[in-house]
């Protein structure tokens, strides 16, 4: 079965307003004056927690954060993420009425994220979409995570598809290595997160495919994968 395994965080939804008030949490309670904010630093939401911790703490420093106090704020930022996963988190536009077009053509569709399963679970659930994706491997589902092809593999094969007929639709260099890595088409998506000079780096990367909207993507899942 022709499988399409998606990323979660700047993929299929744009995370980074709930992620980055998560983070900011932390810095409050540090009694710290930044706070970081969608305008600026989305891109760095979708680089994960301790980007964001860094990227707080080199602001308000002007040093490279101190990596015993990114540890001790990582949990406190995944508890404040949890509380509120999904205030200000929305679904790409039509991103599931694309997914489901994909389903009712056959095709197997999964998710493959570095968001801890835990956390993705409780967003997919949230918005309301998690049945319509046939598996979900976090970063902590598996011993290791993206850019290693493995969670990759284990999403196709927990999907019911077919790793010789699948690919990734991603958003970063994380995305594009594991697709390289697994042997698979890399097509990453050009919108999102960030600014122009984030998409740029996307298209540098020179993915087999770019997804500019997701009314593009069953035709270009045929492309790719064939009929």
């Amino acid at each position: 079965m022709r499988t399409v395994i998606f990323d979660l965080d700047g993929t299929l939804a744009d995370t980074s307003g709930d992620l980055l008030a998560a983070a900011n949490v932390c810095f409050e309670g540090m009694g710290m004056s930044v706070r970081l904010n969608p305008e600026q630093d989305a891109g760095t939401a979708v680089r994960g927690a301790r980007a964001m911790l860094n990227a707080g703490l080199e602001r308000e420093t002007g040093q490279v954060g101190d990596p015993a106090v990114i540890d001790a704020q990582f949990p406190i930022l995944l508890d404040a993420y949890e509380s509120a996963i999904a205030e200000h988190t929305v679904l790409y536009p039509r991103a599931i009425e694309a997914v489901e077009h994909l389903r009712s053509d056959g095709f197997a569709v999964g998710i493959c994220t570095n968001k801890p399963e835990y956390l993705a679970e409780i967003l997919l659930r949230e918005l309301g979409v998690r049945d319509v994706f046939g598996s979900l491997i976090g970063a902590d589902t598996l011993p290791v995570r993206k850019p290693d092809p493995e969670p990759f593999f284990e999403a196709v094969r927990r999907a019911g598809g077919n790793q010789t007929r699948a690919c990734l639709i991603g958003d970063t260099i994380t995305d594009h290595s594991t697709a390289r890595a697994a042997g698979v088409p890399s097509v990453l998506v050009t919108f999102g997160p960030g600014s122009s000079k984030g998409q740029a780096e996307v298209r540098a990367l020179e993915p087999d495919a770019l997804l500019h909207h997701y009314d593009e993507l069953p035709a270009l899942a045929v492309r790719l994968l064939g009929t």
